[in-house]
């Protein structure tokens, strides 16, 4: 919120176009701070006409420079603003319009169908739903394709093993049809003739034949089935789902398209785009007149340009794609569909397993569905043997688990870059001291228990009182115990402690956080920020009395009472945005 006025103030100052300024990873650097005074001008001049600037000096109270860096405290007056936003904004406190007017299109999740959803398939799915959520807060028209996985040579693997033992498909389930291919891909390494009965197969299906089709649809029916349960147990609701074979006529037209801007040239039977001495040329076309993923996902951008003109596609796809999709991006800039449309790659990093790669080819996959199982078994058994969950029917206390266990999953992912790879480790993630879910979802149910025992429905206080030498009055409304417009924290000359200016300086980061973990497709970004806010809250919870039972109306408990409040708004909205729900006990 503030960033913005600093960086109008700082381009005026500092005679530039554009400034970089980032939250100081040590507070002692200031609430922002900028290298501008090392790269134009003078760093005490910028400094002087800063302390000229009238609208600056009414949010900030102190300007250093330290080691060339311009440093940036702000004022009391705007962090107690700030404060009244939360109180006021509520759920919407965040949330932006720097998007307006902008439509992005996030292809994210993405299963292969006949496989089991795997722990692999998790991080696309979570990633990618908390960066649609990310860009639909900051004000952009956001739409999220699921290009699902349902065209290529696998399935001329499990039609050929289908037709050959003579299966009836509809008596297969998920469990069968993986075990097939997994057999299929083992053998053909062995026999050569069964890769070639595999294509043979898929090149039948793209061929429309009838029993290829018939046999391919019960398959595709099979698994959906299968994935919507995964989605329903993860709350993932994702816009569209156009699987690779929707886009049967599109490739046609990109072909043609190619062909028409002379990209094509052939090599040794198959079709390719020559991309230039950086990337390795990229096939349209196999030899055998088959299709390819890159002549699938350029149909993709060709349909989604057409159907949603969106000024951003990104593409949340694991790091082992990352080749593909440079040639992916470069075909589209030589097609003419960069002038608009900017790319994006998000390549996440391998799930490990003790270390190990998974791999449903060789059958070492662990199937997304057992481990979201376990996660729930965890968290009654870490929930109950904590005493946290107490006093809860029967129905309450399942759904609590439920949200700790899945939460604490999803939560575990999304605190790595997406890029890193994660080591699966079942004490980190339910780790109740540490950094994990659980311990976020606590605290913020700390948060809601002081508020629930203080009988305070609402907020309502204001900064700047028109007679500094009355005090306000200071009661509460004893029909609904709602606090009066009457906590002018200015008029009292409030002095914040420690902890309470750590934790209002966080609290005024918020929105920042929202737009660099958006700008950076990171939302480990915010799950950073969640962590240390946390931290902080449980500090200053443990240090100071926060509600006094004895004297609730004392402008001291009301303040401490109103730093509860926000910050329980802030990670629950932040936890909505990871998509991770926040249970109000625990």
């Amino acid at each position: 919120m503030y960033k913005k006025l600093i960086e109008s103030s700082l381009k005026k100052a500092a005679k530039v176009d554009k400034v970089e300024l980032e939250i100081p990873a040590n507070p002692a650097y200031g609430d922002f701070s900028t290298n501008i005074g090392l790269k134009k001008g003078n760093p005490k001049e910028i400094k002087k006409r800063l302390t000229k600037d009238k609208s600056l000096s009414q949010i900030v109270s102190k300007i250093e420079i330290k080691e060339g860096f311009i440093n940036f405290w702000l004022s009391k007056e705007a962090l107690i603003n700030n404060l009244d936003k939360i109180l006021k904004q509520k759920d919407n406190y965040g949330k932006d319009e720097i998007g307006k007017g902008k439509r992005v299109v996030i292809d994210y999740s993405s299963p292969n169908i006949a496989k089991h959803f795997s722990i692999g398939h998790l991080r696309s799915t979570i990633i990618g739903q908390a960066v649609y959520n990310l860009y639909t807060a900051l004000g952009f028209d956001t739409v999220g394709d699921n290009h699902l996985g349902d065209w290529g040579t696998q399935f001329g693997m499990i039609l050929s093993a289908i037709e050959e033992k003579r299966i009836n498909p509809d008596s297969l389930t998920l469990n069968d049809l993986e075990e097939i291919y997994v057999a299929y891909s083992k053998k053909a390494k062995e026999n050569p003739a069964l890769k070639e009965k595999a294509k043979d197969w898929f090149k039948r299906l793209e061929n429309k034949d009838k029993k290829a089709r018939q046999i391919w649809e019960i398959v595709n029916k099979i698994s959906l089935a299968e994935y919507q349960k995964i989605y329903d147990l993860l709350d993932i609701k994702i816009d569209y789902a156009y699987g690779e074979s929707f886009y049967e006529d599109e490739m046609v037209k990109v072909i043609s398209l190619a062909r028409s801007k002379k990209l094509i040239k052939k090599s040794q039977g198959a079709l390719i785009i020559d991309l230039g001495k950086d990337l390795p040329p990229a096939m349209l076309v196999k030899s055998d007149g088959t299709t390819t993923y890159l002549t699938r996902d350029l149909a993709a951008i060709d349909f989604r340009l057409k159907k949603w003109n969106p000024s951003l596609i990104i593409y949340e796809v694991g790091s082992e794609q990352k080749l593909h999709f440079r040639q992916v991006f470069k075909a589209a800039e030589l097609l003419g569909w960069a002038k608009k449309t900017n790319f994006v790659h998000i390549a996440h990093g391998l799930v490990l397993i003790g270390g190990k790669k998974m791999s449903t080819r060789s059958g070492t996959t662990i199937k997304l569905e057992e481990i979201l199982e376990k996660a729930i078994e965890k968290a009654a058994e870490l929930l109950n043997s904590a005493k946290v969950v107490k006093n809860l029917n029967p129905k309450e206390k399942e759904a609590i688990i439920k949200d700790v266990g899945i939460g604490a999953v999803k939560y575990f992912d999304l605190m790595h870059h997406p890029e890193s790879e994660i080591n699966f480790d079942w004490n980190s993630i339910f780790n109740l001291k540490g950094n994990s879910g659980p311990y976020l979802q606590y605290t913020y149910a700390r948060t809601q228990s002081i508020i629930n025992k203080s009988q305070i429905s609402n907020f309502k206080f204001q900064t700047n009182s028109n007679n500094q030498n009355t005090k306000p009055q200071n009661r509460l409304n004893s029909k609904n115990l709602e606090l009066d417009n009457c906590l002018d924290f200015g008029a009292w000359n409030l002095e914040f402690n420690r902890e309470e200016l750590s934790l209002l300086r966080s609290l005024s980061q918020y929105q920042d956080i929202l737009v660099n973990a958006a700008k950076n497709y990171s939302p480990n970004i915010l799950c950073s920020y969640l962590f240390d806010l946390a931290q902080k809250y449980n500090t200053f919870y443990s240090k100071h009395r926060v509600l006094d039972i004895s004297n609730k109306s004392s402008v001291i408990s009301q303040f401490r009472l109103a730093i509860t409040a926000a910050t329980g708004t802030v990670l629950k909205n932040g936890f909505l945005l990871l998509g991770i729900n926040a249970p109000e006990k625990m």
